[in-house]
């Protein structure tokens, strides 16, 4: 029973002590205590082997890194964040499962667009914002995205601009700063060599746009404010104004996108011909508030509008005149086009604006496509679905609240 107890007492003590001593062996490299070191081991071994398989190889905890407590944060949190996006994954191919199933379709050839349909058919919404409308999209499209981790093990940034905050959007600032600078030497190469720009190199940039502050922000997955955008789109201008700026058109094209206006041209109908041989375009179901209206352009024209059998004059205030004048105007088509309208319902606002987007949408049949892309860009072509905010219960009006009184 004593020895026992001894053998049991030996066996602990070398488990605490044994990685220390081996490490301190290992440094003075003396073969002596390491073979006495070694046979000690096979005795704890031979005499207790439930000890032997809780001991760590010493090797691997003198090799092991530490992880520091910010590295160690991060894992934590991705850890969480793949286990929810694992989660909704696995709820969203359940939906997709059950809608394809209500449609009477195949749930294995269900795409996407077929999802997008079904939630159109079954939850009918005609909130204008399309936010707001129900929706079943991928986790991917709906959560956010997660920046990867900006250090190692030990807590060191991988990127030099780490502790700038943003280091994502202030590379691409540098990044723009430096393909400026290479521009200005390029242009002084050429100069001091009297050579001719090549005659094929142009940066056509008319049919596309920056991206805006929210698109910027999701491709850098990092927040910017309004100041940094703007100053964003100033380094931007600047790097396309340069004279040879097309030698970094695959760097200025990342940050552009196309513009939506170019859908229209499958979509832009071809007038008729009168009696007279006059083609004339009918734009009908022209909505503002309470107001509705049909517009019918004749080309060519003088330049002459009628609004339910009256002239311009059919509205008292300037502003409502100015509204119907303003597509003529931009487009340049005031003098040769002319303009019938009929209107009902609403005030001089509504009918105003119904009448502006009618002359709009059927000028698209008049307007060559850089035109039409202007008008898109000026929100010509967009319809205002704006309406009256109701009046709540409790309170004098949409958003009046009741004074308050504190005695």
């Amino acid at each position: 029973m004593m020895y026992q107890n001894c053998m049991k007492m030996s066996s602990v003590i070398i488990k605490q002590f044994l990685p220390h001593t081996k490490s301190v062996c290992a440094r003075l490299r003396s073969p002596v205590v390491c073979n006495v070191l070694n046979y000690s081991t096979k005795v704890t071994t031979t005499s207790n082997e439930d000890v032997l398989n809780n001991l760590t190889d010493w090797e691997t905890l003198s090799r092991k890194k530490k992880i520091s407590k910010a590295m160690k944060a991060y894992l934590e949190r991705a850890q969480a964040h793949d286990e929810f996006m694992h989660k909704q994954q696995f709820e969203y191919n359940i939906g997709k499962r059950h809608l394809a199933n209500m449609m009477g379709e195949d749930p294995e050839t269900f795409t996407q667009k077929d999802v997008d349909r079904a939630i159109e058919y079954l939850f009918p919404s005609g909130i204008y914002d399309p936010a707001a409308r129900p929706l079943m999209k991928p986790p991917e499209e709906v959560f956010p995205a997660r920046k990867a981790a900006e250090f190692d093990e030990a807590g060191r940034p991988h990127h030099f601009l780490f502790y700038t905050g943003k280091p994502s959007y202030f590379k691409l600032m540098y990044d723009a700063a430096e393909n400026i600078q290479e521009l200005y030497n390029f242009q002084d190469k050429v100069i001091r060599k009297k050579a001719t720009p090549d005659p094929n190199g142009n940066l056509n940039l008319d049919a596309t746009l920056w991206l805006t502050k929210d698109e910027l922000e999701n491709l850098l997955v990092e927040a910017i404010t309004d100041l940094e955008y703007d100053n964003f789109k100033l380094v931007m201008e600047r790097l396309v104004s340069l004279p040879y700026a097309y030698t970094k058109k695959d760097f200025i094209e990342k940050y552009r996108k196309p513009l939506a206006s170019q859908k229209f041209a499958l979509e832009i109908p071809k007038p008729s011909y009168d009696a007279e041989g006059r083609a004339f375009i009918t734009t009908y179901e022209c909505l503002r508030k309470k107001a509705r209206g049909d517009v019918t352009i004749r080309a060519p024209g003088t330049g002459k509008i009628t609004i339910n059998g009256k002239d311009l004059t059919y509205f008292d205030d300037i502003q409502s005149r100015e509204q119907v004048m303003f597509p003529l105007i931009f487009t340049g088509m005031q003098d040769r086009v002319d303009v019938e309208c009929n209107i009902e319902g609403g005030g001089p606002s509504g009918q105003s604006g119904a009448i502006r987007w009618g002359i709009a949408w059927s000028l698209r049949s008049f307007v060559d496509t850089d035109m039409l892309q202007r008008m898109q860009v000026a929100g010509l072509l967009t319809r205002d679905f704006r309406r009256r905010e109701r009046k709540k219960p409790g309170q004098p009006g949409a958003r009046k609240k009741p004074t308050w009184k504190r005695r």
